[in-house]
């Protein structure tokens, strides 16, 4: 199957120059002196989102080339926008950009910042649509390059740079068939085309079977990985807490019912002394791992806890763990509201993340188990050079069926392997939302090994 078509709008290289020609200069550009400032970014639809605005002397000076906000589009979400910017006077729709002074981009925009001034970047959709979706297939359209006149604000009589363009953002898009404790089905999506996949198998790893195999080849590996990170006590503690969630395994398998992937529930869920939530000064951690070389390999570590200040919130951190070293490399870590629900999202605009091969297929039923291409993606450091869009999975909200949609970048599937890791990776996410929950609450028996838990 082909992957699904998307549209990303990137916004990148900002920067601000002060003009000392202008009468209204309120900077000394000799002098340096210019305020901290954070922006907001915004286009309809999306949340804003923020980023810092260096300061440069004069036009001449280079500017940093950084991706400062991505807005991604279902290609039926794109060309619905585009049918609503068309039935505006102006055909247009535009991308806003808020100037704040500060230093702090949490409190951006907040009553303790000050907008400075504000910019906007007409977005041709029209055109962007013919040139991505459309038949001229033309790839990445400049939609704006260059600066731009502050009119207003403090900022009057400066300039801001930025560069925005749109590209195609081509994802292979994933539904698991129900939640992932029930052991359901995962389905590649592309349009109204369903196809099976991959099976989940969710299960303890002390519960005897295929959980104690796992156990027992995972451990090797786990050895090697970040100390500490897959004790079963907490602080060294010689007293085991009368409340935990414990052991909790998840194993992604293809089509042929070879496991291709797995998540392994390698830290319990305990609460807090004087408490009945996970904190985060002491959360819960799985390990994401591979199969290779005939045992299972870490390929990351992902840990969750209850926000503190905001009770209703799920904390995340997620780590790519690499081959041989202790060393780890965070891509994700945020937190999700659990009432309402949200997407974790791995978007590294600036970072590295694992490279596959060159030669990825696009075509799901031609992928074969992972050989050469597999260990590029998964433990070769010396490709972690690719930038971008890597993966994002949704998380309903309470009292909603849970089924996970896994969207996955194609320069980041090369084998089954690669898409099973993010697959098991949602699943240990989706998860982690239960293992989380207060512990005054009793879950459901499918998460239950006794009636204790």
């Amino acid at each position: 199957m082909d992957p699904c078509p998307f549209v990303r709008i990137v916004v990148s290289n900002l920067a601000l120059r002060q003009d000392s020609s202008s009468p209204s200069t309120k900077y000394s550009v000799n002098s340096a002196k210019f305020p901290s400032c954070y922006c907001k970014i915004k286009l309809d639809g999306f949340p804003s989102q923020f980023s810092t605005i260096p300061w440069i002397l004069q036009e001449s000076d280079a500017i940093d080339s950084k991706i400062h906000a991505g807005f991604s589009f279902k290609k039926s979400d794109f060309e619905r926008l585009v049918g609503k910017s068309a039935a505006k006077k102006s055909g247009n729709c535009s991308l806003k950009i808020e100037i704040f002074s500060g230093n702090n981009k949490t409190s951006c925009g907040l009553k303790s910042e000050k907008l400075m001034g504000t910019a906007s970047v007409k977005l041709d959709l029209k055109a962007v649509e013919n040139s991505i979706i459309g038949s001229n297939n033309k790839g990445c359209v400049v939609i704006h390059s260059g600066w731009i006149s502050m009119l207003t604000g403090s900022l009057k009589g400066s300039h801001l740079h930025a560069n925005v363009k749109a590209e195609p953002d081509p994802r292979f898009v994933f539904q698991f068939d129900g939640e992932p404790e029930c052991s359901p089905q995962v389905f590649q999506v592309n349009g109204n085309v369903k196809q099976p996949v991959f099976s989940c198998k969710f299960g303890f790893r002390n519960s005897g079977g295929e959980r104690n195999n796992l156990r027992t080849r995972s451990s090797i590996s786990e050895k090697n990985a970040k100390v500490g990170c897959f004790s079963s006590s907490i602080g060294g503690d010689k007293e085991q807490p009368i409340k935990e969630r414990k052991g909790w395994s998840i194993t992604i398998h293809d089509l042929s019912g070879s496991p291709v992937a797995a998540a392994s529930m390698v830290t319990p869920f305990v609460p807090s002394p004087g408490s009945d939530k996970v904190s985060k000064s002491n959360p819960g951690a799985w390990l994401i791992l591979r199969p290779g070389q005939g045992t299972w390999k870490p390929w990351g570590r992902l840990e969750a806890w209850r926000e503190q200040n905001h009770s209703d919130n799920i904390g995340y951190r997620f780590e790519l763990i690499p081959d041989g070293s202790i060393d780890t490399i965070t891509l994700a870590n945020s937190s999700i509201p659990t009432r309402k629900g949200g997407k974790f999202s791995i978007d590294v605009a600036t970072g590295v993340t694992p490279m596959t091969s060159p030669n990825s297929s696009f075509d799901f039923s031609s992928l074969s188990s992972c050989g050469s291409g597999s260990e590029l993606g998964s433990g070769s450091w010396a490709h972690l050079l690719y930038r971008g869009f890597v993966m994002s999975s949704t998380l309903n909200g309470d009292g909603k069926c849970s089924k996970p949609e896994v969207e996955i970048g194609v320069h980041h599937v090369s084998c089954t392997e690669d898409a099973a890791a993010y697959v098991a990776l949602a699943a240990a996410l989706d998860l982690s939302i239960d293992a989380c929950r207060s512990f005054s609450q009793k879950l459901r028996k499918e998460l239950r090994q006794s009636d204790l838990e």
